[in-house]
């Protein structure tokens, strides 16, 4: 700039200033990020679909081919059915930075009240559906009222909820602690032979929503651009798609190659694409990001912070019901013997799948690769004949990697930000 001074002067001619201005010279060339700042960077589901990748050529690997085989895929997606919808629900409460220790617990209290009205008093099978259903939201109600309005830290009220469920499960099954389910209409949701889609469906439904979902992507981009608003770059988004695709399309010939599409898997990916049209398509799902991101920012541009807790808790207990209803009639029964595990791989699919237990970020996509991980880790240790205790170790350090690295990452782009 002294240059700049030198040559022209100091003066007030905009013709002087702009042939000043122009003799600055600007790169025609973005320098190198190094690897540091390309972890600051957005990274998105990449890392986590990295490593669900591994696994499956690990597994693929030691098992001889047996563990990508069509019979084992298609006992798989069954299996993970229920948990991925169970994550739908913890993933809402999780981008509140909140947590619920109940789900899993109100989910089976609402099955039980289920089963005893339809298979010990007659009930139809539609109204014991819909009652139990409500049952779970009067759960997630009571839930939310000591948390949104009396304050008092989710942790402490979910976990007590998570008890008391549980003694109610107890309660109803009386001295019968198993019940058997023989209604026609509850098996056929996933737990007998008839529960496929046709091929048609079965191919149909899946590629309607993978499309739906990569059309929304680019959609999304385009505005963000045209807004003048940061997007991701084109080559991640083409990558992104392009995933989506391969992926479902692959699970689904797999699929077709034994019994085809269960019912179940439906329901699933109906679920998750019924959340993330309301997260990312309605101004309540902008809300709950909000609140998640900063409560304080939230309040003062006036969003209810109340009603935005208290129907996230509904909801998770809402849908918490409707994914134990679905491993019911896979299971053909309901216990009151809680599994152990459920609780932390219903939290482990949400966070693994790169939702922050921070609040604020995550997308509930991030459940299908984040239960695949937990399912394929469990699914694969078992075709090697590992043990519980070496399945309950493997996934704990799995969950402990995901979450230190969503905290390094975050720190990372704090400090990244707090330097320009």
């Amino acid at each position: 700039m002294s240059d700049i001074v030198e040559k022209h002067g100091v003066t007030n001619d905009p013709a002087e200033i702009q042939v000043a201005t122009s003799s600055v010279e600007v790169p025609s060339y973005r320098p190198k990020q190094t690897i540091g700042q390309l972890l600051r960077n957005d990274l998105g589901f990449l890392p986590i679909l990295l490593t669900l990748i591994l696994v499956l050529v690990f597994f693929e690997f030691v098992t001889g081919g047996l563990f990508l085989s069509p019979q084992n895929v298609s006992n798989l997606i069954q299996q993970v059915a229920s948990l991925g919808i169970f994550s739908v629900g913890i993933v809402l409460v999780l981008l509140l930075g909140e947590i619920d220790l109940s789900a899993a617990a109100v989910g089976m209290l609402s099955s039980v009240v289920m089963a005893v009205l339809a298979e010990r008093h007659g009930m139809p099978a539609l109204p014991a559906i819909l009652l139990s259903l409500l049952a779970g939201l009067i759960c997630g109600l009571v839930n939310g009222f000591f948390v949104s309005i009396l304050n008092i830290p989710s942790f402490i009220v979910t976990l007590a909820t998570f008890i008391i469920a549980s003694g109610a499960s107890l309660f109803f099954l009386g001295t019968q602690t198993t019940q058997l389910i023989t209604n026609p209409t509850i098996l056929s949701i996933s737990g007998t032979a008839v529960s496929y889609f046709t091929n048609v469906l079965g191919v149909g439904l899946p590629l309607i929503a993978v499309l739906l979902y990569v059309f929304s992507t680019f959609y999304t981009y385009q505005r963000r651009r045209k807004a003048g608003l940061s997007t991701m770059p084109p080559a991640r988004l083409i990558i992104q798609s392009v995933v989506a695709i391969v992926v479902v399309m692959g699970v689904i010939a797999l699929l077709q190659n034994y019994d085809g599409v269960p019912y179940s898997t439906g329901i699933l990916f109906g679920v998750i694409l019924l959340v993330w049209l309301m997260l990312t398509r309605t101004s309540y799902g902008r809300h709950i990001y909000a609140v998640g991101g900063n409560l304080e920012a939230a309040r003062r541009a006036g969003i209810n912070i109340t009603a935005i807790r208290l129907s996230v808790f509904a909801l998770c207990s809402l849908i918490a019901a409707l994914a134990q209803i679905v491993e019911t009639s896979r299971e053909n029964a309901i216990s009151s013997n809680l599994p152990s595990m459920l609780q932390l791989d219903i939290i482990a699919a949400a966070v693994i799948g790169g939702v922050s237990l921070f609040g604020g970020k995550g997308s509930v996509w991030a459940v299908v690769l984040g239960m695949l991980i937990v399912e394929a880790l469990d699914n694969g240790l078992s075709l090697l004949g590992q043990t519980s205790d070496v399945k309950q170790m493997v996934e704990g350090a799995v969950l402990i990697l995901a979450v230190t690295a969503d905290a390094l990452i975050r720190r990372s782009q704090a400090r990244s930000k707090s330097g320009r």
